[in-house]
């Protein structure tokens, strides 16, 4: 758990994913698209990416991938970014979290 909390609070966004993961690829898109460079895990490619699944499960991520955190904590899934981004919460949080200037 402690692995997964110092993880998420390297950068302003972080991004736990798979490679093979479509709503993974669609979150990180998003991000990408307003100018957010996250730290991204892919949890298949890293090694002990499946203690950190498990530790993101414990979390409450359900599914584990994505698991996106801002500013240091936990925002939720592919859902819960979605949500925040089309009621127009998702680029407030992204600027109070320093990871858009404009």
């Amino acid at each position: 758990m402690e692995r997964v909390t110092n993880m998420a609070s390297e950068r302003a966004v972080v991004i736990f994913s798979k490679s093979s993961c479509c709503m993974c690829h669609t979150i990180k898109t998003l991000f990408s698209d307003f100018g957010v460079n996250p730290a991204v895990h892919e949890l298949d490619e890293i090694p002990r990416g499946r203690d950190v699944e498990q530790a993101l499960s414990q979390l409450g991520c359900n599914p584990t991938v994505p698991a996106v955190f801002i500013g240091g904590d936990l925002v939720g899934g592919a859902n819960e970014v979605m949500s925040l981004h089309l009621n127009r919460s998702l680029i407030p949080m992204l600027k109070r979290a320093g990871a858009l200037w404009v």
